[in-house]
């Protein structure tokens, strides 16, 4: 791997992204999810929801369109960003890819457990060498179990025969014991992750649909409260808000239900 460049690097913020206690404020806990491919839309919207939560999410979408730079703005607008590549490569091009995240200032980013112990383990080496070349706290390491759109029927069909809630078990034992942070699991599995990984342990779940709300491509989801009370660290909101007629009032609904 070549050595990191020192210049032009956007340093992390040394963020609180732990698991926290069940009196942390919602608004850490709501990660709103900017899928589009228009960084001006994705700002636009980060602008408006500034203040009223901690994070947002930048997906494939959003980063391959507008590449590292929107990570730097979103941080420079007061966000802690969540960069989910779901990274599954050789070793050797995860390190470097976690290298690039930690240098651009990501305060959390995905791995996924697939792609089996020596590559979860070069993420976790690579991301610990990166921050400490620009002195800065590493950012947190989660590493995706089974996507939250897959059922039993879905794992099958790629050769699985194990149940998503069996499988997510086997990769969040994997990630546990090759140093990630935490996982992300559908708020259904979030129960047994809390007990296997423990108190400390990041447990982000997607697949959040507020009190009403249809589930659409999402197979396995549950409401906020639900997730949180299940054991979720972070919930991930996209389309509920991102989609919604104001997405303010939408956020502030969601942040309600958490906090009830």
């Amino acid at each position: 791997m070549l050595e990191d460049e020192g210049c032009g690097i956007s340093q992390p913020r040394q963020a609180d992204v732990s698991g926290g206690a069940r009196g942390d404020a919602a608004k850490d806990k709501l990660i709103v999810a900017l899928d589009t491919a228009d960084a001006g839309k994705a700002l636009e919207l980060a602008r408006r929801l500034r203040g009223l939560l901690g994070w947002v999410k930048v997906g494939m979408t959003l980063y391959y369109a507008e590449g590292p730079q929107i990570v730097r703005e979103l941080r420079s607008l007061g966000f802690k960003v969540f960069v989910d590549l779901k990274l599954n490569d050789i070793p050797h091009q995860v390190d470097g890819a976690c290298r690039t995240l930690t240098r651009i200032g990501a305060d959390m980013f995905t791995v996924h457990a697939g792609g089996g112990r020596a590559m979860l383990e070069a993420a976790m080496a690579a991301t610990a060498v990166a921050a400490q070349k620009v002195r800065a706290t590493p950012p947190k390491v989660v590493a995706v179990t089974v996507l939250t759109s897959l059922d039993d029927a879905a794992l099958g069909e790629i050769g699985i025969g194990r149940t998503t809630a069996e499988q997510v078990e086997v990769l969040a034992t994997l990630a546990r014991d090759a140093g990630c942070d935490g996982v992300v699991c559908s708020p259904n599995e979030a129960s047994v992750m809390r007990e296997l990984l423990g108190a400390d342990a990041l447990v982000v779940t997607p697949g959040i649909r507020p009190t009403g709300e249809a589930a659409g491509d999402q197979a396995r989801t549950a409401t906020p409260a639900e997730a949180l009370a299940a054991g979720a660290s972070h919930l991930v909101v996209g389309r509920p808000v991102t989609g919604a007629e104001s997405p303010v009032e939408a956020a502030k609904a969601i942040l309600k239900e958490m906090s009830s």
